[in-house]
């Protein structure tokens, strides 16, 4: 989602959105498969405005939002607790977590790089936006201890696990460049790489920022059919044990090699003319496929209708062969949803079954769904669970930024409703529960393995 710009979130975005929050109960009508079940609900906490993205970690859940980040205690997943609230305004603040460090990425120009800043023009050389690091050693009590600023902001990062354990990367992606932009010029065909050493994060920098697109990328003059210039990337995915990582990247779906972690390279690029924005990335577990999102309508907008058909502001499934993406099939829910619902494809994560390519899918208000490409010419859809419209007369923002999978539970960030668990029984999935992790970055994939394997 790309709503850029705190200080202008409620006063207005592209689209005339209603943007109010609302409780659990304000859409009562559930569409659901009878293999699911909505184990618990936590409404947002106070003062939080649109819950994003979700990181893991033993057990805790980390949650962020336009207004800062929350922890979870999940070690009851049918009776989760919420343990703090961080507020730290700037969106959107994606998270991912590594033993006591939480990192977190702004996109909204800010005056500095305070928890106290407010917004201000990126025109404004002396604005700020990029990573905030925070130490969540003790959970209640988090502390703010570094800010690295980088070129354009932060839209999502990823965390990539460095060649030894003294330090990780973080790869920056951002994009919408301007001429009177100071800090983000066009044509902006690269990312930012940030070093961060494990045992003192305060010395966390930009140690590379290089240039993913030699050729420019996509461009509309050239290919009027591709819906988005290329000017950065959305989302990075890594599978760092192979060297890998799948970029989505506007109007590229790029695949490189990370075996030097500061110096990413592109082997491939795929585009797609059914492509309207190439959002996020997912690799199956033995790393022979990627699930690439699209975007359409930058998530604000109804796009699960019987108009947009279903194959726009879907998934795409492309197979890895020979280091090269070839396409094989699109997916998006069947159930068509109204034209006050903003949906489209957005983030998930695999469900660890040996042996088949499953995964969970966050859709707005789409809701939430659990599918099999295993098969990646036809994929299947497993489970799903739907709340009704937030509104029936006007397009209200909401529904499920992300759903993930983790520890035998699916767990999803509501936009204005808060934090929900749910439960898949169903003998085509239940085997993942014998597979445990100690931590999940979602963008940060490694092969999973079962338990006494």
């Amino acid at each position: 989602m790309r709503l850029r710009g705190l200080s202008s979130l409620v006063a207005g975005i592209v689209v005339a959105i209603a943007l109010v929050p609302v409780p659990a109960s304000a859409a009562d009508e559930v569409t659901k498969s009878d293999n699911i079940r909505h184990e618990a609900h936590l409404d947002l906490p106070a003062g939080v405005q649109i819950n994003t993205d979700i990181a893991f970690q033993g057990d805790y859940a980390y949650v962020g939002s336009y207004t800062g980040f929350s922890i979870y205690d999940i070690s009851r997943p049918k009776r989760p607790k919420l343990v703090s609230t961080v507020s730290c305004p700037g969106g959107q603040m994606d998270v991912t977590i590594y033993g006591d460090i939480l990192v977190t990425s702004v996109d909204d120009s800010m005056k500095d790089d305070s928890c106290a800043s407010t917004g201000q023009s990126p025109s404004v050389k002396s604005s700020w936006e990029g990573l905030r690091i925070f130490d969540v050693s003790d959970k209640a009590n988090p502390k703010y201890v570094k800010s690295v600023e980088t070129n354009c902001g932060s839209h999502t990062h990823t965390l990539v696990p460095g060649k030894s354990r003294d330090a990780f990367y973080v790869y920056v992606s951002s994009y919408f460049p301007a001429a009177n932009l100071p800090d983000c010029q066009p044509p902006h065909d690269r990312i930012s790489v940030v070093k961060v050493p494990v045992r003192n994060p305060t010395a966390a920098a930009v140690v590379n920022m290089p240039v993913i697109f030699p050729d420019g990328g996509n461009d509309r003059t050239q290919q009027p059919n591709l819906l988005a210039d290329t000017s950065g990337c959305h989302d990075i995915t890594v599978y760092a044990e192979k060297d890998l990582a799948a970029g989505a990247c506007m109007g590229d779906g790029v695949l490189m090699d990370i075996s030097d972690r500061e110096n990413p390279k592109v082997i491939d690029t795929v585009r797609d003319t059914n492509f309207a924005f190439w959002h996020s990335a997912t690799f199956n577990n033995a790393g022979t496929k990627v699930v690439f999102t699209d975007e359409l309508g930058g998530g604000t907008q109804a796009r699960c209708t019987a108009a947009e058909g279903p194959t726009r502001g879907a998934d795409a499934i492309l197979d890895i062969v020979g280091k090269k993406l070839v396409f094989k099939s699109y997916y998006k829910i069947s159930r068509i949803q109204t034209n006050t619902e903003n949906c489209v494809a957005h983030n998930g994560s695999l469900i660890p079954v040996k042996g088949r390519d499953i995964m969970v899918q966050a859709w707005y208000q789409g809701g939430l769904s659990v599918w099999d490409f295993t098969d990646s010419a036809n994929p299947q859809e497993i489970a799903f669970f739907d709340r009704g419209p937030i509104s029936d007369t006007q397009l209200r923002l909401g529904g499920y930024w992300s759903a993930y999978y983790y520890n035998g539970y699916i767990f999803g960030s509501e936009i204005f409703r808060g934090f929900d668990v749910f439960r898949v029984d169903d003998r085509r999935v239940n085997q993942a529960r014998r597979v445990t992790f100690d931590r999940l970055n979602v963008q940060t994939q490694s092969r999973y393995r079962e338990r006494g394997h």
